[in-house]
């Protein structure tokens, strides 16, 4: 279930009994034993929108050092820069499964510290102006991050929020942006409660209703559902010649692939150590490529997509607009 959408407009913190949070320790690039840069780093003259949860997708490991979290950010670092072409680290920050922060691309720390600027990064695809990302060490797609790791993301994350007058409301994960499984779904399903934890620590309230935005699931290969069988008859109704079973398998991965390419989408692996194929998840950044309204009268697949949603919730069919299909694949 999405629980967090991508608005784009920023929402202003509602303070209340605002508490100073200190600023938690952040080992910089010089203290790991970073590379140089392999360029220039950006710096822009803005504040970033969101903050963005990550995961590395890498292994959970039982070290919990500090020097493996060195060794973790040498490691992916070494990975963008020559795996990848990047300039830098794509993330502004790392938080490893003992709770380690470290710097991320360079300039990081000193341009959080101020305020008033912004290390662009790489690692929200067609959104690395808005955002500062946070990679945690880890896989989080079926099991938890470790208490560490957790302690240390809701500091670090109200720090942020501080420094840069972020609202908690804004804290995002990348699959919010990108249709990626990043930052895993046991760690995206916690950000309710990071948020709810950030709040606390910054002593200000809500500033919309709890569960009152929606984003698009994401569904990726294995998976059978009545949403995939719905996505299948909207694939269908553009033309896509493909069997609508329910199950998302090779076909539909394939078919969600070339309707990402032909309209442009951008695909950003959530992977911060190693690759994956992603190019095929069906996300945020695809579904609305898919979705078009439909009236109580209609037939054709996109109706059926949407009789396939209303039945499997007890409804009677009627006019599906966009944010009808959001409530119904919600």
């Amino acid at each position: 279930m999405g629980v967090l959408g991508a608005s784009t407009a920023p929402i202003a913190v509602g303070a209340v009994d605002a508490k100073a949070v200190e600023r938690p320790r952040i080992h910089t690039c010089t203290e790991w034993g970073a590379r140089p840069p392999n360029g220039t780093i950006t710096v822009l003259n803005r504040k970033p929108t969101y903050i963005v949860v990550h995961h590395t997708a890498g292994g959970n490991s039982s070290d919990l050092s500090l020097a493996h979290a060195y060794q973790i950010s040498r490691s992916i670092q070494n990975f963008h820069v020559d795996g990848r072409g990047w300039v830098d680290s794509g993330q502004q920050l790392t938080n490893s499964r003992g709770g380690h922060v470290t710097e991320g691309r360079h300039r990081s720390v000193e341009i959080l510290d101020g305020g008033t600027r912004h290390v662009q990064g790489a690692n929200v695809g067609n959104h690395n102006s808005e955002v500062i990302g946070i990679e945690n060490e880890g896989l989080y797609s079926t099991v938890d991050v470790t208490p560490q790791l957790w302690t240390s993301l809701v500091r670090l994350v109200a720090y942020i929020a501080q420094s840069y007058g972020i609202s908690p409301d804004m804290i995002r994960g990348h699959r919010d942006f990108n249709a990626t499984e990043c930052p895993g779904q046991v760690l995206y399903q916690r950000l309710p409660e990071l948020i709810s934890a950030v709040r606390a620590m910054l002593g200000t309230a809500p500033v919309s209703p709890a569960g009152a935005r929606l984003s698009w699931p994401l569904l990726k290969p294995g998976e059978q559902s009545d949403k995939v069988l719905a996505a299948q008859h909207l694939l269908r109704a553009r033309g896509v010649d493909l069997r609508a079973d329910g199950v998302f398998g090779d076909a539909t991965f394939a078919a969600v692939a070339r309707l990402a390419t032909e309209n442009g989408v951008a695909y950003e692996p959530c992977y911060a150590s190693r690759t994956a194929d992603e190019s095929g998840y069906l996300g945020v950044t695809t579904w609305p490529l898919l979705v078009r309204t439909v009236q109580a009268g209609d037939s054709g697949e996109a109706a059926k997509a949407a009789r396939v949603l209303m039945s499997a919730r007890g409804q009677r069919f009627a006019t599906v607009d966009t944010p009808t299909w959001q409530r119904l694949l919600a």
